[in-house]
């Protein structure tokens, strides 16, 4: 029996998760977990790359620690973020956070060179203002010689896999994040990079989920202590998310939940219409390459934050720790004050560009509140209720641009992703929605990495199949309105 291992790595979280097919089931075991955590480099906030690191190969020793060591692996991570390599491999630039105000104010500038409407039409990518496009022309800007002393452009499952195997390597999913890839061509877009001034060589041949890798190189086999092959996943964490949404129909909303709420459908061609433009809806590469058509929502990164907030927790030497003697707050916490102050009217734009990085979420959302002449939350049970019923509004919102965008009527709303166990959540969704919510697995993007590798080893024939096996193997518990 073949084993693998997704190393999940989000935004707040990492995890190695094994996978293997028993029965015609998938079954998971999670045999390592770890924090990601920022420090400021140069004046920028920035990814701890080598901690990361580190915690890859302490879950790979994890696995070898319980004689579970897996025949394939591959990692996915969130999208956008990247690093410059030189010719002998080596770093030549930071791993600057897509929470960096490095592009703050930098979209009139973009605009003249790269305008939005010419980038949307050829990419399809809606504009945030973290894109790739705009951290390149912001790092062009400030460190030029950068640019110059790079030899290849890798997103971070990239270089990840690189690390791994001494293979560089452009996977595709989370390629079509930067808005350098024609949604048109599934390639890199010449006149775009050329209008951007990125050098061509920078960027490698993309591959697409299921490319084999090839094996550890030997520092990592005696690191690990075993040897593996890497197969490349749906590297973007929501192109592996949609692939392990179990949906019953082709009318299906997928939900990703987690840090962000990244909610869509799955279209066989892009949609770059100015309306689409408008309603800043994205067009992502996905597995097989058909197109993850979606809107990004703030998603829990607002409860978190508010969560770690209230609790006084900062986090030391990797781990998360109270700063102060406040109350330690917990999710059901926070749910049981929400659902306490049920009927407070206010409700926020979750997506409201002041939520990506505040100093105070709590004080961002009261403000919010304050400025658009609504009532302003005076206690904790009345500030989740806002942030809980403004994600419910942004997904209904969501869901009928949708209808309007595609011309479909949707049957149900699919959730997965930690988020899909705030039971809460689900049923506010369902009811500002009216339509159905089913929610699970949990562990979604882990389970759709492994099942981009079972797909290539023939465990599976199509994804209609990796998905009716995760029908078997997992319960989804489903919420009406």
């Amino acid at each position: 029996m073949r084993t693998y291992l997704a190393v999940d790595i989000g935004a707040s979280s990492g995890r190695h998760i094994l996978g293997w097919v028993e029965d015609g089931r998938i079954r998971l075991e999670e045999v390592y977990r770890f924090p990601n955590l920022q420090k400021v480099v140069g004046g920028h906030d920035c990814w701890d790359i080598e901690a990361l690191w580190g915690h890859i190969l302490a879950g790979l020793k994890a696995c070898r620690e319980r004689g579970r060591t897996p025949d394939f692996m591959g990692i996915d991570t969130w999208a956008v973020d990247f690093v410059l390599v030189d010719g002998a491999g080596r770093r030549v630039s930071d791993t600057v956070s897509y929470r960096d105000a490095r592009t703050d104010a930098l979209r009139a500038e973009a605009e003249k060179l790269l305008p939005f409407a010419w980038l949307y039409e050829r990419t399809g990518i809606q504009y945030q203002p973290f894109n790739t496009i705009y951290q390149l022309l912001a790092l062009r800007r400030e460190h030029p010689e950068q640019l110059e002393d790079a030899e290849r452009f890798l997103m971070l499952p990239d270089y990840f896999h690189y690390l791994l195997t001494g293979r560089m390597e452009n996977e595709y999913t989370n390629a079509t994040s930067t808005a350098l890839v024609s949604a048109h061509t599934g390639d890199w877009d010449g006149e775009i990079l050329s209008a951007a001034g990125l050098p061509r060589k920078l960027f490698g041949p993309l591959r697409t989920p299921g490319t084999v890798l090839g094996r550890f190189t030997e520092e990592v086999q005696r690191e690990a202590g075993f040897d593996c092959t890497v197969i490349l996943p749906a590297t973007h964490d929501t192109g592996s998310a949609f692939l392990a949404v179990p949906a019953r129909d082709e009318n299906a909303v997928y939900l990703s939940s987690g840090t962000w709420s990244l909610l869509g459908v799955e279209n066989g061609a892009p949609i770059t219409s100015a309306a689409s433009a408008a309603a800043n809806f994205t067009n992502e590469g996905g597995y097989d390459r058909r197109f993850r058509y979606l809107k990004n929502i703030m998603g829990l990164w607002m409860i978190q934050s508010i969560r770690r907030e209230l609790s006084g927790l900062c986090y030391v030497a990797g781990r998360e720790e109270r700063s102060d003697t406040g109350r330690e707050w917990t999710f059901p916490d926070l749910i049981a004050a929400a659902a306490e102050a049920e009927g407070f009217p206010s409700v926020v734009n979750a997506n409201d560009e002041r939520f990506l990085a505040p100093v105070s979420m709590a004080e961002a959302v009261k403000s919010a509140c304050a400025e658009s002449g609504q009532s302003v939350p005076g206690t904790v049970g009345e500030l989740m209720q806002c942030v809980y019923r403004s994600l419910a509004e942004c997904y209904r919102s969501a869901v009928e641009e949708l209808r309007t965008l595609t011309g479909r009527a949707y049957t149900s709303i699919n959730i997965v992703g930690g988020g899909c166990q705030d039971g809460y959540l689900n049923r506010l969704t369902a009811r500002a929605t009216g339509l159905p919510v089913l929610a699970g697995p949990v562990e979604g993007t882990a389970l759709g990495n492994l099942m981009a590798q079972m797909l290539a080893c023939g465990e599976f024939h199509s994804p209609a199949e990796a998905r009716a096996a995760v029908r078997r193997s997992f319960t989804i518990k489903e919420v009406h309105p």
